[in-house]
């Protein structure tokens, strides 16, 4: 694998102006506003402070969710949140590259942190553009000229291929901030002693990227066995011919999923010896869990996978020597449906064999057992994690190389 990028450890960062990119995205409470939950900020805390301590002026640009989402908000909270964490004063800039932003970005003394407003109120941030393009934006060329160097540290969006995590690192020398560098080091070493079988768990809600992943997987020769959950596996079932009956169905096409289930078809004809599908689901019936055999199913929602099946994938996870997990098996939060996000994690918690999870719900539901110690890596990114294990390129990490190598003297 290659990872020749530059680190913190490359540079000296006294007196210099740094832009950092980090993903501080978190749950917004949507009645008062406040953050629900500030382990991103946690996360990247370690980055800012060392660079803090070290004399850099610190400018740090982030998102928080998206055009037209109830929680695409300012950064403001996320500031006062950072200033709690790291014990500091956090400057909230509610702009990100006016005539105001520039003159305090040009003033600040060494060891100060500021925190540009959200990145995706600018309309240059998020559409499809070459980085060339990206390079070109009035945001890159404004802020570019105010820094010494462009620090990435988000992981999480690393398979993005944006204007803030991306522009910057075709000007400026570029490296990676501590969590970045923690994720590739971490992932990239796990992948290249990667050892037989390699068992991957896919689920969740997000099917797109879980099912793409996996076809990159299997084409690459790169997975053993995929064990499939949640809303992936109900995917997967109906390209294989099971009636899930049409309340499941519709769930399918309500979230755009519908032209995955001729793609799941092509998997399962190329591949149905790697592709293990439940035999039989939990399913929500007068407010309890009920289990059926996968050809008996109801006209009732899909909660999580049966107990049968919970036992023939704990077979596969502990005969495993790789693990990749991404996605609860179902409804987890909901009592009662539990089981199958929980006896995978805390089997996956005994296996001998290296085990990674790739962030998100699952993450979550793995801290919430305290299963932190006993799972090889957990992940900050699930998208970029998954997308980094199944071999693809990962848009930020290549500017970061690319970066390398530009400046390598």
């Amino acid at each position: 694998m290659d990872y020749d990028f530059n680190t913190m450890d490359d540079f000296d960062f006294e007196g210099k102006t740094v832009l950092l990119r980090v993903d501080v995205n978190s749950p917004v409470d949507p009645i008062d506003g406040e953050l629900l939950d500030d382990t991103r900020m946690r996360l990247h805390s370690s980055t800012i402070s060392e660079l803090s301590d070290r004399d850099a002026r610190v400018v740090i640009i982030a998102h928080q969710s998206r055009p037209g989402k109830s929680d695409f908000t300012t950064l403001k909270q996320h500031a006062r949140s950072l200033s709690n964490i790291i014990g500091k004063d956090v400057t909230y800039v509610d702009s990100i590259f006016s005539r105001e932003a520039q003159n305090i970005i040009s003033n600040m003394v060494n060891g100060e942190i500021v925190l540009l407003e959200n990145v995706r109120f600018y309309s240059e941030e998020m559409p499809k553009l070459t980085p060339e393009e990206q390079a070109n934006t009035y945001m890159v060329k404004t802020l570019t000229p105010l820094a010494d160097y462009f620090v990435n540290d988000a992981f999480a969006t690393a398979h993005r291929s944006q204007t803030s995590l991306i522009g910057f690192s075709k000007v400026l020398p570029s490296l990676a901030g501590r969590v970045m560098e923690l994720e590739l080091k971490t992932l990239y070493g796990i992948l290249d002693n990667a050892q037989q079988p390699r068992v991957y768990v896919l689920g969740g809600i997000k099917a797109d990227d879980s099912i793409n992943v996996m076809a990159n997987a299997l084409r690459t020769n790169r997975a053993d066995f995929i064990l499939t959950t949640g809303l992936v596996a109900n995917i997967f079932l109906v390209a294989s011919g099971v009636d899930l009956k049409e309340y499941n169905y519709d769930f399918i096409v309500q979230r755009g999923y519908e032209d995955y289930i001729d793609f799941a078809k092509e998997l399962l004809k190329d591949y149905s010896d790697k592709i293990i599908l439940p035999v039989d689901l939990a399913i929500l019936e007068n407010d309890k869990r009920v289990e059926y055999s996968v050809d008996e199913i109801p006209n009732l929602p899909i909660y999580d996978i049966g107990s049968k099946t919970i036992e023939i994938y704990k077979e596969k996870i502990l005969e495993a020597k790789t693990l990749f997990a991404n996605g609860p098996a179902g409804v987890f939060e909901k009592e009662g449906f539990n089981l199958g996000t929980e006896d995978l994690l805390n089997t996956m918690a005994k296996s001998e064999g290296f085990s990674i999870i790739g962030g998100g719900h699952l993450a979550a539901a793995a801290s919430n057992m305290d299963l932190d110690d006993d799972i090889t890596h957990i992940s900050s990114g699930g998208g970029a994690s998954i997308n980094l294990i199944a071999g693809e390129e990962l848009p930020a990490v290549k500017a970061l190389v690319d970066s390398a190598k530009r400046n390598k003297n």
